[in-house]
Protein backbone atom coordinates (compact mmCIF):
# COMPACT_ATOMS: atom_id res chain seq x y z
CA UNK A 1 0.00 0.00 0.00
CA UNK A 2 1.31 3.65 -1.06
CA UNK A 3 0.84 6.37 1.18
CA UNK A 4 0.52 10.00 -0.40
CA UNK A 5 3.66 11.81 0.79
CA UNK A 6 5.01 14.92 -0.86
CA UNK A 7 8.17 17.00 -0.58
CA UNK A 8 8.98 20.76 -0.79
CA UNK A 9 12.49 21.84 -0.79
CA UNK A 10 12.89 25.57 0.12
CA UNK A 11 16.09 26.68 -0.33
CA UNK A 12 17.71 29.54 -2.05
CA UNK A 13 20.95 27.93 -3.20
CA UNK A 14 22.06 24.58 -3.52
CA UNK A 15 25.50 26.19 -3.10
CA UNK A 16 25.59 26.66 0.61
CA UNK A 17 28.56 28.58 0.42
CA UNK A 18 26.84 31.61 -2.17
CA UNK A 19 25.55 34.81 -1.17
CA UNK A 20 22.54 36.01 -2.68
CA UNK A 21 21.13 39.80 -2.47
CA UNK A 22 18.10 41.18 -1.88
CA UNK A 23 17.22 44.58 -2.04
CA UNK A 24 20.83 45.35 -1.11
CA UNK A 25 21.02 43.09 1.48
CA UNK A 26 23.18 40.21 1.13
CA UNK A 27 21.64 36.99 2.78
CA UNK A 28 23.64 33.45 3.19
CA UNK A 29 21.71 30.59 1.34
CA UNK A 30 20.18 28.03 2.98
CA UNK A 31 21.70 24.34 3.17
CA UNK A 32 19.51 21.85 2.11
CA UNK A 33 19.79 18.89 3.65
CA UNK A 34 18.76 15.11 2.30
CA UNK A 35 16.14 12.66 3.07
CA UNK A 36 15.22 9.07 2.04
CA UNK A 37 11.65 7.77 2.89
CA UNK A 38 10.89 4.23 3.42
CA UNK A 39 7.36 2.98 3.40
CA UNK A 40 6.67 -0.29 5.19
CA UNK A 41 2.89 -1.74 6.41
CA UNK A 42 3.19 -0.16 9.76
CA UNK A 43 4.58 3.16 9.36
CA UNK A 44 6.65 5.63 7.30
CA UNK A 45 10.34 6.65 7.56
CA UNK A 46 11.93 9.45 7.20
CA UNK A 47 15.89 9.58 7.05
CA UNK A 48 17.59 12.94 7.42
CA UNK A 49 20.66 13.51 6.64
CA UNK A 50 22.25 16.05 9.13
CA UNK A 51 25.75 16.14 10.08
CA UNK A 52 26.60 18.93 12.38
CA UNK A 53 22.84 19.80 13.36
CA UNK A 54 22.70 20.07 17.54
CA UNK A 55 19.26 18.96 18.66
CA UNK A 56 18.71 22.37 19.87
CA UNK A 57 19.05 23.42 16.21
CA UNK A 58 16.00 21.25 15.00
CA UNK A 59 12.41 21.62 15.40
CA UNK A 60 10.12 19.20 14.10
CA UNK A 61 6.51 19.75 13.35
CA UNK A 62 3.35 18.22 11.86
CA UNK A 63 0.10 20.84 11.97
CA UNK A 64 -2.70 19.99 9.14
CA UNK A 65 -0.96 17.27 7.56
CA UNK A 66 2.15 19.29 6.94
CA UNK A 67 5.45 17.89 8.55
CA UNK A 68 8.04 20.48 8.60
CA UNK A 69 11.28 20.12 9.53
CA UNK A 70 13.48 23.08 10.41
CA UNK A 71 17.37 23.26 11.81
CA UNK A 72 20.34 25.23 11.19
CA UNK A 73 24.34 23.67 10.66
CA UNK A 74 27.07 25.57 12.12
CA UNK A 75 30.09 25.65 10.57
CA UNK A 76 32.45 22.70 12.40
CA UNK A 77 35.05 25.39 12.89
CA UNK A 78 36.00 29.00 12.45
CA UNK A 79 35.67 30.19 9.41
CA UNK A 80 39.43 31.05 9.24
CA UNK A 81 41.81 28.72 7.75
CA UNK A 82 39.77 26.95 5.35
CA UNK A 83 41.25 26.13 1.72
CA UNK A 84 38.14 24.46 0.76
CA UNK A 85 34.73 24.03 2.03
CA UNK A 86 31.86 21.51 0.87
CA UNK A 87 30.39 20.64 3.74
CA UNK A 88 26.73 22.34 4.17
CA UNK A 89 26.26 25.30 6.26
CA UNK A 90 23.39 27.69 6.99
CA UNK A 91 19.33 27.46 7.95
CA UNK A 92 17.43 24.92 6.29
CA UNK A 93 13.66 23.98 6.12
CA UNK A 94 12.23 20.84 4.49
CA UNK A 95 8.09 20.00 4.41
CA UNK A 96 6.29 17.08 3.84
CA UNK A 97 2.80 16.79 3.17
CA UNK A 98 1.59 13.52 4.87
CA UNK A 99 -1.76 11.87 3.97
CA UNK A 100 -4.50 11.02 5.92
CA UNK A 101 -2.77 7.63 6.45
CA UNK A 102 -0.54 8.44 9.82
CA UNK A 103 -1.54 8.74 12.78
CA UNK A 104 -0.31 12.57 13.79
CA UNK A 105 -0.02 11.76 17.79
CA UNK A 106 2.45 8.65 17.30
CA UNK A 107 5.20 10.30 15.45
CA UNK A 108 8.89 10.00 16.44
CA UNK A 109 11.99 11.77 15.95
CA UNK A 110 15.36 10.72 17.02
CA UNK A 111 18.49 12.18 16.37
CA UNK A 112 21.85 10.04 16.13
CA UNK A 113 24.94 10.28 14.84
CA UNK A 114 24.33 13.52 12.06
CA UNK A 115 21.04 11.30 10.97
CA UNK A 116 17.44 11.99 12.04
CA UNK A 117 14.76 9.36 12.03
CA UNK A 118 11.06 10.52 12.05
CA UNK A 119 9.29 7.63 12.28
CA UNK A 120 5.21 8.10 10.53
CA UNK A 121 3.03 5.06 12.20
CA UNK A 122 0.28 4.44 9.78
CA UNK A 123 -3.53 4.72 11.48
CA UNK A 124 -5.01 1.16 12.08
CA UNK A 125 -7.63 1.95 8.80
CA UNK A 126 -4.39 2.18 6.39
CA UNK A 127 -2.76 -0.53 7.43
CA UNK A 128 -2.78 -3.66 4.94
CA UNK A 129 -4.62 -6.65 6.46
CA UNK A 130 -5.88 -10.82 4.83
CA UNK A 131 -9.31 -10.39 4.07
CA UNK A 132 -10.91 -13.93 5.42
CA UNK A 133 -12.71 -15.83 2.33
CA UNK A 134 -16.00 -17.11 3.45
CA UNK A 135 -17.05 -21.08 2.02
CA UNK A 136 -20.54 -21.30 1.63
Amino acid sequence: MSTTMTTTNQNVSRNPERSTETNGTAQRATYQPRFDIWEGDDELVLYGDLPGVDSDDLDVNFENRQLTVHGKVKHCRDEEGYLFSEYGVGDFQRAFTIGEAINGEAISAELHNGVLTLRLPKSEHAKPRRIEVQVR
